[in-house]
């Protein structure tokens, strides 16, 4: 099981990490956007 741990300041922040959580904020908003489309054409187009 992974447990959450403060930042180590000797570690470094990898670069991999802050591109999926680019991607997956992305990601999401496209998801969000698509719904709100999709609810807006169902009743009131």
């Amino acid at each position: 099981m992974y447990f959450f741990r403060k930042k180590d300041s000797d570690r470094p922040q990898s670069i991999n990490l802050k591109v999926m959580h680019i991607i997956n904020t992305i990601a999401i908003l496209m998801f969000l956007f698509g719904i709100i489309y999709k609810i807006i054409d169902w009743y009131f187009l």
